[in-house]
């Protein structure tokens, strides 16, 4: 009985293996044609025949008595299933991620931190005594999540393919390092992969490394709808525990062998097993090349698990053999560290070097793979390697994918580098390519453009009118972004009518992400405040306490500055509003915190500190210019000057107004006079000075007096021959005081306030405006917006006319400022 049980065994096991003959052996790793020696080739018969052979030996070994060794494996079914949510983790949600794949490493949990994936067991076991794999095994089936790697890979709408390792097929040299994800090996069928399955049962303990690593090879090759009932399955989880026993058995070949197979199988990247797979590759790095050091870190790359030890072996070796680096080393070094999220720092000075003497012989798609590896890395290089960049981009632009274009965009933005050439070519390129791109794409093209502050309404109209077909495919993360992008442009809602109500939708349909990612719904209706957009039940939403709460305390990112300018300018904006708001203690709380940081920053630059010294002199005394953040939400400071009706100022800056009390009376017979007395008062009176006094056209026209300030003692003089009015220094008499200061202070005289004027007196910088341009950026154009509601008028210094007036004498910075400030009357 027992021999025919037995020959049954034999005859069950032979025909699994007539179902495996047609799983070829793999003989190389295309990733590894340098580096490894090909096996001995094998005709098929003959294998087929060493292969009975072996089986038969197999068997006849198992039915021998079972050893009383014993496996402890700590399972916890999380490592095998994750969650939705611990696979989108680690994905990027921030500006620096912006954008991006994946940040860091699943963190594994704290039972898993304590509770290693160890073994302690004899090579030969049978599952009679395997309890404790039996237990976890008979459990209900575990829902099955997306595994980490494929989550990171899904980063684009369906209808919008894009390769992101496109540069791979522009050289062959790429297939020694690298994993080409396009070519999956041809697919077995189920029954083939449980006879593999089976054999794993039948050989347990007895199983070769060269047999585990097969086995693994010819699982991977199973159609990828069938891995997740591959990876549940419990004879593979003993595959996977056997091949732990061998992991310092194998060779390097099988090593990578089996960790190539590891991404067919679609294993999840915080799965334990995986840990000590890059344990044992750190310990074997002095064993390996140059290419296969790629080839790891490429292969951990498509598993989508993030190996920092790993890596700084990779860049020690790359900084001790850079004679062996040429182009396709150094892209994929690149690419490597940009989806690490990390460089060495000792590394970039050399990697520089090497891009700048490879520079010419990179191709399109290189070019943007470069690009987006040092923007991922947050790499700096100098601005003139920037500029060398994007001037070889700039030469074959019409050349580059989509793709490739966005990543140079992503990295000129990081690079804060504004390149007049390529941004005229994205004006042309943009409109031409926005029909087939996708919204993550398109997300980034605007994102660039708002961060180099390049408003170009072609490239902005061609997104817009895009956008709303694709908003089903919008993340929120890609609407609240482009709300923002596009507010900070100062697109108004007129200009594409549909824009805005479609993403506002689109933000309506996803609020459940807000709660994971709060700084999104933050983004997008600051976004459209800065457009005087206020959807009213979103921006419940986001000031409800519930919110606010969870915002503070569930984010790494600084979120009381955005929830206070959100309040503050629904405020000013909404005065019917009748929803929640912040609370009283953390509006004071972010007050202080933002003057604080004016006070040691903005107020403290010397174009601040002249106008206010100015205006001083101007008006007579410290007590009628008061510097203050007038709307602390818009987290910029204001020079406040309040003028009466017929034009003289009003103290406003009660702590000068009372030190001014104790001085000499004498002192203010005159105060427009007080910052002349001690002047030099012998100045160039030239047709500039002349023309900001009274406010004419240029001199060559006829001179005529401005409607808002007559002038007093000056008349009107011909030009000479030579088109000069004046060619000499011209004594500043009192009368010409008085016609610059023209207001008389009487400053015990009682003031009508209810007829004053409050004005604003901006200091303004080319960081407020787009470039090269006078639309204000969205923040400061809502600024100029509630001033006006707040009853302000506003006087702007254009850094235009202020900052060359820095260089010019005292006497022409009060003739400007009195211009300023009275035509705004």
């Amino acid at each position: 009985m027992h021999v025919r049980a037995q020959h049954r065994i034999v005859q069950r096991l032979m025909a699994s293996c007539v179902l495996c003959r047609r799983v070829p052996r793999l003989r190389y790793l295309p990733g590894l044609r340098k580096g490894f020696t090909q096996a001995q080739h094998v005709p098929v018969k003959q294998e087929e025949e060493m292969d009975d052979l072996e089986v038969k030996k197999e068997v006849l070994q198992h039915q021998e008595a079972f050893p009383q060794g014993r496996y402890k494996l700590y399972y916890n079914p999380s490592s095998y299933h994750p969650s939705l949510w611990n696979s989108a983790t680690p994905c990027s949600q921030t500006d620096n991620d912006e954008d991006e794949q994946c940040l860091s490493t699943l963190a594994p949990s704290f039972w898993q931190q304590s509770n290693h994936y160890s073994v302690s067991c004899s090579r030969h076991l049978s599952s009679s005594t395997n309890t404790l794999l039996d237990l976890a095994f008979n459990k209900g089936p575990e829902p099955e999540g997306p595994s980490l790697s494929r989550y990171c890979r899904k980063t684009t709408p369906p209808d919008v393919k894009v390769d992101t390792r496109a540069f791979l097929k522009c050289r062959p040299e790429y297939a020694f390092m690298t994993l080409d994800l396009t070519q999956r090996p041809h697919p077995i069928e189920w029954q083939e992969a449980l006879a593999v399955l089976k054999k794993v049962t039948v050989l347990k303990g007895s199983m070769k490394p060269s047999d585990v690593s097969q086995f693994l090879v010819e699982l991977s090759h199973l159609h990828l709808d069938k891995m997740p009932l591959v990876r549940s399955d419990q004879r593979f989880i003993m595959l996977l525990r056997y091949s732990v026993e061998h992991l310092r058995l194998f060779t390097l070949f099988q090593l990578l062998e089996v960790l190539q197979s590891f991404v067919w199988l679609d294993m999840p990247s915080a799965h334990t097993v995986l840990g000590l797979y890059e344990a044992e590759l750190n310990r074997r790095v002095n064993q390996m090349n140059l290419h296969q050091l790629l080839f790891a870190a490429d292969l951990w790359r498509c598993i989508g698990r993030q190996v920092p030890q790993f890596l700084r072996h990779l860049y020690d070796f790359v900084r001790l053999n850079l004679g062996q680096m040429e182009v396709p080393e150094l892209v994929q070094l690149l690419y490597i560290t940009g989806e690490s999220r990390q460089c060495s720092k000792n590394l970039i000075h050399p990697l520089e070097q090497l891009l700048m003497r490879h520079l010419q012989q990179l191709y399109p798609e290189e070019v943007g793979a470069v690009c987006l590896g040092l923007f991922k890395s947050q790499t700096s290089i100098s601005e003139g390697a920037v500029t060398r960049i994007i001037d070889k981009a700039h030469s074959f632009v019409e050349e580059m994918s989509d793709f490739a274009i966005v990543n140079v965009l992503k990295f000129m933005r990081f690079s804060y580098l504004y390149h007049k050439m390529w941004l005229q070519a994205m004006s042309q390129e943009i409109p031409r390519r926005a029909h087939r791109m996708g919204v993550q794409g398109l997300m980034h093209v605007a994102l660039a453009c708002s961060a180099l502050h390049y408003c170009n309404d072609n490239i902005l109209l061609a997104i817009a009118e895009r956008i709303p077909s694709l908003v089903p495919y919008c993340r929120s993360k890609d609407s609240c972004k482009l709300l923002w992008a596009f507010g900070t442009l100062g697109f108004l809602p007129a200009q594409s009518p549909s824009f805005y109500p479609s993403l506002t939708e689109s933000l309506r349909r996803r609020k459940a992400e807000f709660q994971r990612y709060p700084e999104h719904l933050l983004t997008g209706l600051l976004g459209l405040a800065f457009v005087s957009q206020f959807p009213e039940d979103l921006i419940a939403l986001a000031l409800s306490p519930a919110f606010v709460n969870m915002a503070l305390k569930s984010t790494q990112l600084e979120l009381k500055k955005d929830l206070f300018t959100l309040d503050e300018a629904v405020a000013q904006e909404l005065p019917q509003w009748t929803g929640p708001r912040l609370s009283g203690k953390l509006r004071e709380e972010v007050v202080e915190m933002l003057w604080k940081f004016a006070q040691s920053d903005v107020c403290q630059k010397p174009e601040v500190l002249e106008a206010e010294s100015a205006l001083q002199d101007l008006l007579g005394g410290e007590k009628f210019v008061l510097k203050r953040m007038i709307l602390p939400h818009t987290r910029s400071i204001d020079l406040e000057v309040h003028l009466d009706s017929t034009g003289q100022p009003i103290p406003v800056n009660p702590a000068s107004h009372t030190a001014a009390q104790s001085q000499d009376n004498s002192s203010f017979k005159n105060p427009s006079h007080q910052g002349w007395e001690n002047m030099n008062v012998e100045v160039s009176l030239t047709e500039e000075l002349l023309t900001q006094l009274i406010n004419t056209k240029k001199p060559t026209e006829p001179l005529t007096p401005s409607p808002t300030v007559k002038p007093v003692s000056l008349h009107r003089v011909e030009p000479g021959e030579d088109g000069r009015l004046f060619d000499m220094g011209l004594n500043m008499t009192s009368d010409i005081i008085e016609t610059l200061c023209k207001s008389r202070i009487e400053a015990a005289a009682p003031q009508d306030s209810k007829r004053s004027v409050k004005l604003a007196i901006q200091v303004c910088n080319r960081n407020h405006y787009c470039y090269q341009s006078q639309r204000l950026l969205g923040l400061h154009a809502m600024k100029r917006r509630q001033l006006k509601l707040a009853g302000y008028r506003v006087v702007e210094l254009n850094h235009q006319e202020w900052f060359p007036m820095l260089r010019k004498s005292r006497v022409e910075k009060l003739a400007h400022l009195h211009c300023k400030i009275y035509n705004s009357l």
